[in-house]
């Protein structure tokens, strides 16, 4: 019998346990002995809970982290503490570790691998990233003979929801918002979707395991869709691209970077036809190629699936994993700076003559080649006019806009976009 100890019983852990009790024979079969949950741990036992938790809800930390029965702990907690300082303590007691937590993984994943090492147990997280998309272990086993050249991918279902529905619906960004809290997508403070951190958090995860050296959100350049809007969306679709937030870590000649960012996706690239809630990610790879791995990226149950698939390996046993990211073998990244791409960019200008011919030379100034100046929307004497480049450096797009806004010629710069190859 092996005894698992859960904590948290939100949508995640409500979904381990019915997957856990729904296919309990077949896990059971494949795993050649019994499973059983024995305590699940939330903050408030006086809440109305599912007959599948009857008799095993706990409000006591120790009953779960202290119990020498308890061989397997799964952390669905959410947020960085008190899981962080759970996960410490049941990895110290010998206990192996299996999470979908984020926030944990990609700030202090370093620490715990190690930790785990040490006492001689498992830290697993395949749930952290891509909700029921095995990604994880595919990159770490799958493909360790590769040299990954890239990782990049839709890794947030609620942004993607919202873009999907601000394009097919016509809506503005605060009314896709709006519908995807009304069915669940987001939650009420959607900072963390919207701002790009969320992302960022996965991104970071997806490069430790690419490049075997770790890195922390913070170091992600990292832009959110709060900027796109309702004309952005319209003006890539005449242009045959569709926004999508990507966060991407990459290998180039000079170095390595990582962002997040909206960019416009040609329609023709796999990435362009992702939809709604759910995700994709892409990896290149000198051997392998490009693959893409798809389907949903949230959720309690397709998340519950990855947890239950790792929770199987650790029962299923094996030599201990030697790969560990350690603090003292960091990525470093470039200057988000010189990151080059063409961009898109939005801005009004007077509709008068030479207009044109001065915003031009702002980009000329700063060697930025344009590839296509459309002029939209004029009225009381202001046009809309959108920009495409050649590609160019970040930094480089950055200063030009500085300079545009300080022309009387022009009123506003709205938005930019890189623009995906």
């Amino acid at each position: 019998m092996i005894a698992i100890g859960v904590l948290g019983l939100g949508n995640v852990g409500t979904g381990f346990m019915e997957l856990l009790n729904s296919g309990k024979q077949t896990i059971e079969n494949r795993l050649g002995t019994s499973v059983s949950v024995k305590k699940i741990l939330v903050r408030d036992t006086g809440r109305p809970r599912a007959r599948l938790a009857a008799g095993i809800i706990t409000d006591r930390p120790d009953d779960i982290l202290e119990d020498p029965s308890i061989s397997i702990v799964v952390e669905l907690m959410g947020g960085l503490e008190p899981a962080r300082t759970y996960i410490r303590r049941a990895l110290s007691r010998g206990k192996s570790v299996v999470t979908a937590n984020k926030e944990v993984v990609s700030c202090y994943g370093a620490e715990l691998m190690d930790l785990a090492r040490e006492n001689g147990v498992r830290f697993l997280f395949e749930g952290s990233v891509g909700g029921g998309i095995p990604i994880i272990r595919p990159i770490k086993e799958c493909l360790a003979a590769n040299e990954i050249h890239s990782v990049t991918g839709i890794l947030n279902g609620t942004t993607n929801f919202i873009l999907t529905r601000m394009e097919e619906d016509s809506m503005e960004l605060d009314d896709a918002l709006a519908e995807a809290q009304r069915l669940g997508y987001a939650e009420a403070d959607p900072a963390n979707d919207i701002t790009g951190a969320d992302v960022a958090r996965k991104i970071a995860i997806l490069a430790t395991m690419a490049f075997r050296r770790g890195i922390i959100p913070d170091v992600v350049s990292t832009t959110g869709i709060d900027r796109v809007t309702l004309a952005d969306m319209r003006y890539a679709g005449e242009l045959g691209y569709r926004v999508k937030l990507l966060g991407h870590v990459g290998r180039r000649d000079d170095g390595y970077e990582a962002w997040v960012a909206p960019a416009l996706v040609p329609l023709s690239h796999p990435l362009a036809g992702v939809r709604d809630s759910y995700n994709a990610v892409m990896v290149e790879g000198n051997a392998c190629g490009t693959l893409m791995f798809y389907g949903r990226g949230a959720g309690g149950l397709p998340t519950a699936s990855a947890v239950m698939g790792d929770v199987m390996e650790v029962i299923r046993g094996g030599p201990l994993p030697k790969f560990s990211f350690t603090s003292d073998s960091s990525l470093a990244l470039l200057d988000s700076r010189t990151a080059v791409a063409p961009f898109y960019i939005r801005l009004k200008a007077k509709d008068e003559p030479g207009v044109l011919a001065a915003v031009s030379g702002v980009f000329g100034r700063h060697g930025i080649s344009l590839s296509m100046v459309l002029q939209k929307n004029a009225a009381g004497g202001i046009a809309e006019i959108v920009i495409v480049t050649h590609k160019t450096h970040l930094g480089a797009i950055h200063d030009a806009l500085i300079d545009l806004t300080s022309l009387s010629e022009v009123p506003a710069v709205d938005n930019y976009l890189r623009v995906w190859r």
